[in-house]
């Protein structure tokens, strides 16, 4: 039997459609772009499945845990989760508005991430990548600026030619949670940089290699016309090219190989952006390269 949709908006309340629209639109910051990127996926699908002229209340706790449980049971637990926040931040919104009475994801509950002690690529394999010259100029320059700086794929992606300083190698960034905050790279990053803005004084540091298609803020655009370059097509260039590793392992390695150099806790805090030591303690962890090179450093039969 097929599912039935609701032809016309409710008369007694919002539809999930515009409900999600309106949340959506709190989302207005710079800052909360990524989140509201997201988010908006999120719900379009749960929309989808529901129908955008249902009201929310319409939906029974059981079934929507029976179909979250279909769409995103057999995903990573941060993917469970983050669609799970989503719905559940919405919910609280459309609830302080009177369209809810309950929430429909009360039944499920956010998952325990499973540890990964091996996300951390080793140093050759790192340099591999960022000497490989059969690979674009763009890619390049990104993949050695997330390494050298340490900082989230997202926080790269969002600068702006404006935002850096090339004499003194260092940009302004805005952290995971809105706080502004500066990054610093090395000689190969610097290097690279003028190559890839050719003279470029404004619009994106990293674009698309032909103009955009779709009408796009203005603030997405460099002067010729092309799109900042999006995350998604960045990991994916990135997956390719590494045989299936993500842009977030280039910032997990320079943290980790910068805490097995012995770099301090405050100046890991300081390159990463991290507020917590207990964030940062996944990321310093020594990786199975550098505990080989301890053992055989202080292996006995060495020595003889």
């Amino acid at each position: 039997m097929g599912t039935v949709r609701r032809i016309a908006p409710p008369a007694d309340g919002i539809a999930i459609g515009r409900a999600a629209d309106s949340y959506l639109a709190t989302l207005g910051g710079a800052e909360q772009a990524s989140t509201r990127r997201v988010y908006g996926r999120i719900l379009r699908t749960v929309a989808g499945e529901f129908g955008r002229d249902t009201a929310p209340d319409e939906i029974s706790a059981e079934r929507f845990a029976e179909w979250f449980g279909q769409q995103w049971g057999e995903r990573a637990p941060s993917t469970w989760n983050v669609s799970l926040d989503a719905v559940r931040s919405a919910a609280a919104y459309w609830q302080r508005q009177g369209w809810l009475a309950a929430d429909p994801s009360r039944l499920l509950v956010r998952r325990k991430p499973r540890p990964d002690r091996s996300r951390a690529l080793d140093r050759a394999e790192v340099e591999q990548l960022l000497t490989r010259e059969d690979i674009g100029l763009r890619e390049r320059t990104l993949w050695r600026m997330l390494y050298e700086t340490a900082a989230r794929s997202a926080e790269v992606l969002r600068l702006d030619v404006g935002d850096l300083d090339m004499p003194n190698r260092k940009a302004r960034v805005r952290r995971k949670g809105g706080a502004v905050d500066v990054i610093v790279w090395q000689t190969g990053t610097a290097r690279l940089l003028p190559r890839l803005l050719k003279g470029r004084t404004s619009g994106p540091v990293f674009v698309t290699e032909r103009k955009a298609r779709v009408q796009l803020p203005a603030a997405d655009l460099d002067p010729s016309g092309r799109a900042r370059l999006s995350y998604q097509q960045a990991e994916a260039l990135f997956s390719a090219a590494s045989g299936g590793a993500t842009l977030h392992q280039l910032r997990h390695s320079a943290l980790t190989h910068d805490a097995e150099d012995g770099t301090g806790t405050p100046m890991l805090m300081a390159r990463s952006g991290h507020t917590s030591v207990r964030s940062l303690a996944g990321y310093a962890r020594v990786s199975a390269e550098a505990l080989q090179r301890h053992q055989a450093e202080r292996d006995p039969a060495r020595r003889r």
